[in-house]
This record gives C-alpha cells, structure tokens and sequence, in this order.
C-alpha cells in the first residue's frame, strides 16, 4: 500500500538527518523532492502545488527554525499536512431517525461495487446492525447472482426479486426493497446499482432514478484506487450528475502509488468513509485519515493493529493465559497453537508485520513472508498426542519421526519448532516471574539488579555494589550500621576508643 510513495518520501527525509539546523536551500531540495515523489504517485497537479506551498511555508518558519531537531519537525509538518489532504477527520454513516438507513452505492462497472457491498454489510452486521442488500444492478450479467453468493459469505440476506441480465426495473426494486426492510425489521440497506465502463447519460439518469426511489441517507462512491488521477475526473462527473456523501476505496493494497486516495478529498470536498484493502470480506476499514498519513511516512499502523488484535483473540482466552503465566504453569503445545490460529484470524502475517512503525525498510523481507508456515506448524503440533503437547521433553526421535510423517513435515522441522517452543516457554516463565528478557531495568532479567542470579555474578566478578562491602575485620563489622542501604563511602571515620572492652581485647 503506497509502497513507491513510502519510499520516496523516506529517502527525502534521510537527506535530512544529523543537521541542527534548515537552510533555506536545504527546505527548497526537500520540497522539490516531495513535489516529485506526488508527481510519480499521480498525485492531481493542483494537491501538489497547494500541498508543497503550505510545507515550505511551514518549514521556514519558526517552528522549525527553533526545534531542538528540525527534521523530525519538518517530518511533523508533512505528517500533518497529509492528514488534512486526506480528509482530516474520520467520516461516519449519517444513520437515519427512522429505520431503516438506506446507503446507495454508485460507480463504474469493475470498481467492485458488489464485492464491497458484501464487505460493507459483514462491516455493519458485525457492529450490531441488521443489514439488507438490495440488488438493483439488473444489467450486468450474472450481478444478481454475484450478490447472492456474497451475502451467503458474509450471512446477511439479499432482496432480489428480479433475475437481472437485463430484465426487471431497478427502481421497482428499490421502491419495494424500502417496505421489505421495515417488514423484516433491516435497520439498513444497502443498494448496489448498475454500473458502466464510462460515464454517460443513460448511466446518470437511472442513478438519478434509482436515488429518487431509495431516498437514500448515503451516497457512497465506489472508487478503484488503482486508476489514480482518473478516479478524480470521475469522480468529479459523479458529483455533478448525482452527487455523494462519501468516497468508499476498494483494491488499496494493490495501490502502490496513492494519487486516488490524495487526490479525491481535496477536489471533490468528500471524505473517503471506508477502505478494501484485500480479496476477503473481512478485509474491510474504516478510512482514518492519520492512520494513512502514519502508514504512508512508515509510522506504522499500531491502534488498527490493537483493533484487529482486539477482534482476533478471545478474551477469555487471554485471561486464561494470563492466568497461566503468571501462576509460574508451563506453556504448553497447545497453548502454543491457540495463540497461532489468532494470529491467523487477524489476518496475512506480512500485513501484520507492515503496521508496525520502521518496517518500510524491510519490504522485501515481508514480501517473502509464507502464511502457510502456520498451518504447517498447527500440522505438526495436531500430530501430537495430548501427551506430548503438554510435555515435549518426552518426544524421542521414534516419536519425532512419527510426527514428521504424520504431518508431511521433516524431523529437522519437528527438531525446529521444538528448539522456538522451548524458547518461548523460557521467555513465558521469565515473564511470570515479573521480568521480560532483553529489556533492562526490568526485575528477575539476567545481569539486572533485581534476579538471584544478578547477584551471583556480581560477586563473582568481584565488584560489589556500592553500599553494600563488608569489612575483613571483625571489629569494624560488628560496629556497622544494620542498614544495608547505608552509604560506607560516606560514613564518618571510625574511632576504636569507643568499642566496647570486650571488642577492644579482641583487637589487641
């Protein structure tokens, strides 16, 4: 996603690195390049223009000039600069007072109008709602089908009355689709209209119909994210025909380049509400504005992460867990596999990865990244009795080889998952006892103050900590203070005139 734009935008921001302070001559090479970087992202000329006036005017400025780090402010400007391009704010559905909510889907044929139809009711029937999809698209062949099959897939019914392939009137069908959602008690319907390969007349006056009949409470177009500053003009002729509340992006993860989703907003006035960014219907998000801007300087994504996170695990699960793990219990096989079929709920593990912030540099490697290394390792462990998922210590290699055919592996994988098992399980122990390893400062880590084995190697290494040495004379360890914490550095020094008789014989 905005991958070419990523990286541009990068190698822009690391000319600026390690300098205390902007010339005038170095804000003018980063907005050239900036002006570049849109330009190859086709990026309409008059977003270009506005948006490198207003980075150069603010990066002249005192903000910038009496920043302790100036690049990372100029970083902060155009971070902001692409949120307001982008719409600012994140948009909402306007819900009607009274049920149902009608939401009328316009578009050209092959922006994926049905498709995302589906996306956007398994979208609302998970928020609660009770979703209708109407197929009004009675001109493509097969359309009406094709929104059968999807809203199958996602379990929300479709009202089609009519066969489609060029026989019904969709307006019929959008009039008698109103009063079948207030019978079936669908607080929302969602209308999919036909659609053609340009815009022209005929196009707009059915649409314009087709509105008329579903008094709809959102307009949204459907916009291929692929086609770039086309998307603009069409979406310009939309707005002038019919008009739309919203702009809804369907094939973004195909999107490498991003002039739609820059462009859209500032030309026509209309957030873009919803984003596809996948083949599955779940692969379907509300379009936040600053999110995009994050991902698109290589911030990461970690709130839609915590979301998708958040969907994916079982809460009850986690608690369990964390249950489990802070009871000192073993982690076993099989808590091991739960983990790995919720990450795989979440999603492709490259997108995953991708959130998370300075990973553009690392495109190449996500790229490479196999989703189906995780069924293999679900096949090994399901190869397992419950035994030996609970107890991997008893798996000998008679066992280990019973398991690599069992589950088309090899024994060097059974050998591999084994070795990243027991590591994971010493790193859960390690968490159960209050500590995290790798992270200083935390307590019970090796070579920390907090951990037993700390303190071993301390002494061993015959530097103890300060406030704590001990004295090689008797006397003089008797004579100290019982608080261990005092600070032998900065004790008075010690008279032996005011020992006891009974020490003093011990010192002569």
């Amino acid at each position: 996603m905005f991958a070419t734009l990523s990286d541009r935008l990068a190698a822009t921001f690391k000319g600026l690195r390690g300098k205390g302070r902007l010339s005038e001559a170095d804000v003018d090479a980063t907005v050239r390049e900036i002006r570049t970087a849109l330009l190859e992202a086709d990026v309409a000329l008059t977003v270009v223009r506005e948006f490198t006036s207003v980075v150069r005017e603010r990066a002249l400025s005192a903000e910038v000039s009496g920043a302790l780090n100036p690049a990372q402010q100029v970083v902060k400007i155009v971070h902001e600069e692409l949120v307001a391009v982008l719409g600012g704010e994140t948009a909402r559905l306007t819900l009607a007072k009274t049920p149902p909510t009608v939401i009328l889907l316009a578009g050209l044929q092959g922006a994926g109008k049905t498709t995302l139809a589906g996306k956007l009711a398994l979208h609302l029937r998970n928020e609660g709602h009770a979703p209708l999809l109407v197929a009004a698209d009675l001109q493509r062949p097969n359309a009406v089908d094709q929104l059968q099959v999807v809203g199958a897939q996602a379990g929300v019914p479709v009202f089609a009355p009519e066969p489609g392939n060029g026989v019904g009137d969709p307006v019929a069908v959008t009039r008698a689709a109103r009063a079948h959602a207030e019978a079936k008690l669908h607080d929302i319907v969602i209308v999919d209209t036909a659609g053609r390969l340009a815009v022209d007349a005929d196009l707009m006056k059915q649409l314009r119909d087709v509105r008329d009949a579903a008094r709809p409470d959102n307009i949204l177009l459907v916009i291929d994210a692929m086609i770039g500053q086309d998307a603009v003009r069409t979406a310009q002729e939309f707005q002038d025909g019919v008009g739309f509340d919203a702009v809804v992006l369907t094939k973004l993860d195909g999107d490498a380049r991003g002039g739609a989703a820059l462009s859209v907003v500032s030309v026509t006035g209309r957030p873009i509400m919803y984003a596809s960014v996948g083949e599955k219907l779940t692969e379907f998000e509300a379009f936040h504005p600053d999110r995009m801007a994050s991902r698109i300087l290589d911030m990461g994504d970690v709130l839609t992460l915590i979301e998708q996170a958040e969907k994916a695990f079982d809460a009850e699960q986690a608690e369990r867990m964390a249950r489990k793990v802070s009871a000192g219990e073993d982690f076993s096989l099989d808590d091991f596999l739960e983990q790995m079929q919720a990450v795989k709920k979440m999603g492709s593990l490259g997108k995953i990865l991708g959130m998370l912030p300075g990973m553009g540099e690392m495109k190449a490697q996500l790229d490479q990244v196999d989703d189906r290394e995780l069924d293999r390792v679900a096949a090994i462990i399901q190869s397992m009795t419950p035994a030996e998922r609970q107890d991997p210590k008893i798996l000998n290699g008679s066992r280990r080889t019973r398991i690599a055919n069992g589950s088309g592996a090899t024994v060097s994988d059974v050998n591999n998952l084994i070795e990243r098992f027991s590591a994971a399980q010493k790193m859960m122990k390690q968490m159960g006892k209050g500590g995290m390893p790798g992270m200083p400062g935390m307590p019970g880590m090796p070579g920390m103050g907090g951990s037993k084995k700390s303190k071993g190697r301390m002494a061993k290494s015959g530097k103890p900590p300060k406030g704590k040495s001990r004295s090689g004379n008797p006397a003089k360890r008797a004579a100290a203070p019982e608080s261990i914490e005092a600070d032998s550095a900065s004790a008075p020094a010690f008279d032996v005139s005011q020992l006891p008789p009974e020490l003093k014989n011990l010192l002569n």
